[in-house]
């Protein structure tokens, strides 16, 4: 009798088993599970640490890796701590994994179509949330009745400006942006004496001052000792305790980050570095100060100030009427309504802006978000705060979803169209 004949089936390549993996059901199972924790982690610390830190903390593009720390979640006194991947690698991990196993390994055909433009849908909504991450810029404009603007100050970062002082009016202006002075923590350097050891237990060791070049103007600036929330403090009413430097007769106290990151009030040290090689003495630039300080180099006038970031909009709003409702006998509001104009070269155009009904042109979204000043009943002395949001992917969550509800409807038609097919021809 003759003996069975055996096939050995030859293992897959690696670079096809890494393809099955990354494309696989069960890691996009993984992956939405994972998705689905740091969502509901991140909603639960976010009470304790904030909004703007929680999000920085979970779906950062820097953090790779984290650990959350919730207070439910004591355990004999001790905090649970477990790690876990950041949100936004989590999400790139998906659109690869979606991409590869959604669009690629799927079935073609008539008969798929719907599940293609479904996968497709949800492809494009987690690029619109990268487009966000990275383009996203939020602020806000207050405006009393009657006034126009074209300027939204954003809403946490804050950036360093030397202008040059003319009739008395800063021009020639210079900004330095936060993203170049955030890394800049206190520490002991030379004769500068920042810090020399930890102040408030948090770690101040780190970078050396920064030189900033500024070509038309007769000095360039040194920055160092940021602080993205400080007080400053009088040496007379509160002798340094951490060795911090004290220039006219101040020195800056660190404070703990807000909840509300907008409420934060940044501050840092600095000294103008003069084109002969020598060095002016160091002065505190703060936010709470609401002044900055003035240099004069021989008839010149400059003025180095510390504010939050001022972008400029392709048109200008005009406020012709705010209006409030509160509740019977409280003041907790009920409605606020900001009735405005949109100049834009010459020509005016009349929205309304209120709560869930904003006002979107040129890329720019503009929310009604609070007013002031709280307490105060009379519309006519009140204010209105508008959120302004420039996101160029703010319409782009709704597109994806009108995409995937096609998809699904087509899908859900053409099994329909099989199904009937199959039963008449047995028929």
């Amino acid at each position: 009798m003759e003996a069975a004949s055996t096939t050995t089936k030859r293992p897959a390549s690696l670079p096809v088993r890494i393809f099955n993996v990354l494309s696989g059901f069960g890691l996009a199972t993984v992956l939405l599970l994972l998705l689905g924790l740091l969502t509901w982690l991140a909603t639960l610390e976010q009470v304790e640490r904030g909004l703007l830190p929680t999000l920085k903390k979970y779906f950062d593009s820097s953090s790779f890796f984290f650990t959350p720390e919730l207070k439910v979640m004591n355990v004999g006194g001790t905090q649970l701590k477990f790690p876990l991947p950041g949100g936004y690698w989590v999400c790139l991990l998906l659109f690869v994994n979606l991409f590869l196993g959604g669009v690629i390994r799927a079935r073609k055909g008539w008969r798929h179509w719907g599940n293609l433009i479904s996968h497709s849908g949800i492809l494009f909504l987690i690029v619109a949330g990268g487009v966000a991450q990275w383009k996203e810029v939020r602020g806000n404009m207050v405006l009393q009745q009657g006034q126009t603007s074209n300027v939204a100050q954003d809403y946490t970062e804050f950036v360093v400006e030397v202008s040059e002082i003319k009739d008395g009016k800063p021009t020639n202006i210079h900004v330095i942006r936060g993203e170049h002075l955030d890394d800049l923590q206190p520490q002991a350097i030379g004769s500068w004496k920042w810090f020399a050891r930890k102040t408030s237990g948090m770690d101040t060791t780190g970078s050396t001052p920064r030189d900033f070049k500024l070509p038309d103007f007769p000095f360039d600036l040194q920055v160092n000792g940021w602080m993205s929330n400080s007080q400053p403090v009088a040496a007379v009413e509160r002798a340094p305790e951490n060795q911090e430097l004290i220039a006219d007769g101040y020195y800056l106290v660190r404070k703990e980050d807000e909840k509300q990151a907008e409420a934060n009030l940044a501050g840092c040290y600095a000294r103008v570095m003069n084109r002969d090689g020598t060095a002016g003495e160091p002065f505190i630039l703060a936010a709470a100060s609401f002044h900055g300080k003035t240099v004069k180099v021989g008839e010149r006038v400059f003025l180095v100030d510390i504010h939050k970031r001022y972008w400029p909009m392709p048109y200008q709003v005009r406020l012709n009427k705010f209006t409030a409702t509160f509740a019977p006998n409280t003041m907790k509001p009920e409605s606020f309504v900001s009735e405005v104009t949109r100049i834009d070269d010459g020509h005016e155009v009349n929205a309304t802006i209120q709560m869930n009904e904003p006002m979107r042109n040129k890329g720019l979204t503009f929310f009604q978000a609070s007013y002031g000043p709280q307490g105060e009943r009379d519309p006519a002395k009140m204010y209105s705060v508008l959120e302004v949001v420039q996101n160029p992917s703010d319409q782009w969550p709704k597109i994806s979803i009108a995409i995937v509800a096609f998809g699904l409807a087509l899908q859900f038609l053409l099994k329909l169209v099989t199904y009937i097919h199959a039963r008449l021809k047995s028929a």
